[in-house]
């Protein structure tokens, strides 16, 4: 009983840690398992030449490595999915080693396979996938693998597993710049809200139909007090403006931005990498739409578009609010299309997903 509860709070400390997704480090964790039992079992006394025995060894002590990243309660990068990467990095070194000292037959049984992961991820004019294409139909045809062509396809493996990585560290640079544009967008929405809270008369949400009254966002007054002449029309906002002015219609933005973003997600693709590309564009879009509604109803005061700055009740400025908050659309497709194009190019080489490059065909004999 005594182990069982050590391994139950051992994993829940890992759990703390952990910031990836769960289902590909346990199927990362398999995978090593795996890839070690296969090492141990065409390793054992005997079995390899001397010369081969350290990369045997070798591959075994970057499968240890590549484990020990998995459970990472102290490790320095606790980014998310910043352990994945390396210790599948550390995975793919161990089993481009056990490819070169495996038997010849087993790995031209696994040549279709490399074949397709070096296809989807290499260009079509990338010379080691010509040659790997050409060794996958040498092989077909019933030849058997030689050293050189063994060599040449794991280099192309590898070379192929480089570049899935680049992919990946792509979309994990382009969400960290996505949640950074989100974090300073918040931070100027909460500035501009708390601002125009203590100071509402500085610039404020009003309007002055037919240049009488006053109307802001959430008080109006038409009392024969605020018919003043048009010059006083800044002390009759003075005596309107409401220090919720500027909460009510960042809060309205923000809910009509959080409907756009749902919206929106039906056109983003899922993805399996550890970072959440679709969380982030929806985050981006809130501050936004808080902003936009804002700075749409100072475009409207300052009669920037002739014949919408006449307001004449507190609703139309809030229904107002809301088309200006979901508007923010407009501005940021742009974002979710380089989002699409990022998440696209993961396993596309030749920038169209799920295109197959041109096999080669074999000889007419």
């Amino acid at each position: 009983m005594s182990g069982r509860k050590s391994t139950f709070w051992e994993r829940r400390r890992e759990s703390a840690h952990e910031r990836g997704l769960w289902e590909l480090r346990e199927a990362l964790c398999s995978r090593i398992n795996e890839l070690e039992v296969l090492v141990r079992s065409n390793s054992l006394p005997g079995q390899l030449s001397p010369e081969m025995q350290p990369l045997a060894e070798q591959a075994l002590k970057e499968l240890q490595e590549a484990e020990g990243n998995l459970h990472h309660t102290d490790h320095p990068r606790r980014l998310p999915g910043a352990h994945l990467a390396v210790s599948q990095t550390h995975f793919d070194v161990a089993h481009a080693l056990m490819l070169r000292f495996r038997p010849s037959t087993e790995v031209q049984a696994l040549t279709p396979g490399l074949a397709a992961f070096v296809r989807e991820h290499l260009p079509a004019s990338d010379q080691r996938r010509v040659q790997v294409e050409e060794i996958a139909l040498s092989v077909r045809a019933g030849n058997p693998l030689d050293d050189v062509q063994r060599e040449m396809l794991v280099d192309a493996v590898t070379v192929a597993r480089q570049g899935l990585l680049r992919e990946n560290l792509r979309v994990r640079s382009f969400t960290y710049v996505v949640f950074g544009m989100s974090i300073v967008l918040t931070f100027v929405a909460v500035l501009v809200a708390v601002l125009g809270s203590l100071w509402p008369t500085i610039v404020p949400l009003c309007f002055r139909p037919n240049g009488i009254g006053a109307v802001c966002a959430t008080a109006s007054d038409m009392s024969e007090r605020s018919k003043a002449p048009l010059a006083d029309a800044d002390a009759v906002f003075a005596m309107v403006a409401s220090g919720w002015d500027y909460p009510v219609v960042e809060f309205v933005g923000l809910v009509a931005a959080a409907i756009a973003a749902a919206a929106s997600l039906r056109r983003i693709r899922g993805t399996s990498s550890p970072y959440n590309v679709p969380v982030a564009l929806a985050l981006l879009k809130l501050p936004t739409g808080a902003l936009t509604a804002v700075l749409g109803l100072l475009l409207m005061r300052g009669e920037f578009v002739p014949g919408l700055s006449a307001l004449d009740s507190s609703a139309q400025i809030i229904a107002w609010a809301v088309l200006f908050g979901y508007a923010q659309q407009l501005f940021t497709r742009f974002v979710d299309t380089q989002a699409q194009t990022v998440l696209n190019s993961v396993g596309s080489p030749n920038g169209a997903p799920g295109k197959p490059g041109r096999i080669p065909q074999a000889p007419a004999t």
